[in-house]
């Protein structure tokens, strides 16, 4: 496949992206609700409420008890109360960028590695390669497009702050240069282990969990091989995705959003620090947070992904 795959997988996820970018937009303002609960703004609650004593955090408990939370619908009408229609696409440069870095070389990557792999009689690939090949390919797409991803999540969190608190960010562009300037050019990898950790989780449960399942329905003579089977195949890989990367995804969207001044300790000194503050203020349940609107959108944007590949594969199989 060459170039052609990376072509082909670039195409099917700016298409998907954008398609359910208001999704995307709702999961992360649900997976940031309570994050103050998590990380007390007094300094003295620093660097985590294990150096508290009993009696103080009760008092910090009582004092800032965690916000009613809010659903998906909730959200997405305060969204487009305080900013019409078009705040729900707020980020999309910045996805459009993601998908362009990140999927590109993700889907490319598993392409070449499937076409390798694959067994040249059968054309089939078993499951523990697929599974390799989508961590491999998962691992070096998220690298490649940390600095996107980061820059997508800060502009889509935006809205939710204070107008005075608020970035202002003008595109992708301008996010990636004021990161750059203000906080260095290493805040555009931050959170950077939680993105190839997460993209390796999705990309494997996803691109590994389509081909099995698609394979499994052909072969068994269910359906044939047509939009039937890709919907039926994408949205089984879609839900698998969301339930193996939720975890890992609130937790990066928190590291990635949260405000960093000097001569302040940051809320969260790294991913297992912001794990045990999030768990131990808002609960194990608290990782799931989002969960809705992350199958709502992982579900879509899996179908049309997957269906978009298998036409543009169509349109392209002679060059």
């Amino acid at each position: 496949m060459g170039v052609k795959g990376f072509v082909e997988g670039g195409i099917a996820s700016i298409v998907a992206g954008c398609s359910t970018h208001p999704l995307d937009l709702i999961k992360v303002r649900m997976q940031l609700q309570g994050e103050a609960a998590a990380a007390p703004p007094a300094a003295a609650l620093r660097p985590a409420l294990a150096f508290q004593t009993p009696s103080s955090v009760a008092q910090n408990v009582r004092l800032t008890p965690p916000p009613p939370r809010v659903g998906p619908v909730a959200v997405g009408l305060r969204i487009v109360q305080q900013d019409g229609f078009a705040g729900l696409f707020s980020g999309v440069s910045a996805t459009v960028l993601r998908q362009t870095l990140y999927s590109t070389t993700r889907m490319g990557l598993y392409d070449i590695l499937k076409t390798k792999w694959s067994d040249p009689n059968t054309n089939n690939m078993p499951l523990t390669r697929k599974i390799v090949a989508g961590l491999i390919a998962g691992g070096i797409g998220a690298a490649v497009g940390n600095p996107a991803d980061v820059a997508m999540v800060r502009m889509q969190a935006d809205g939710r702050l204070p107008a005075a608190q608020r970035r202002n960010y003008k595109s992708v562009v301008d996010a990636i240069s004021q990161m750059s300037k203000g906080e260095g050019v290493a805040s555009l990898w931050r959170g950077s282990s939680l993105t190839v950790n997460r993209a390796m989780v999705v990309t494997a449960s996803q691109l590994a969990s389509y081909d099995q399942i698609k394979e499994t329905i052909l072969d068994k003579g269910v359906m044939k091989d047509g939009l039937g089977t890709h919907v039926t195949a994408s949205f089984a890989a879609g839900f698998v995705a969301s339930v193996a990367s939720n975890p890992v995804d609130v937790i990066k969207t928190r590291v990635m959003n949260m405000k960093v001044e000097p001569g302040v300790a940051p809320p969260y000194a790294g991913a297992i620090d912001c794990a045990m503050k999030t768990i131990r203020a808002e609960g194990p349940m608290a990782l799931y947070k989002g969960f809705i609107p992350t199958i709502s959108r992982q579900g879509p944007f899996t179908v049309v992904l997957f269906v978009t590949l298998e036409q543009v594969r169509k349109l392209l199989k002679d060059f």
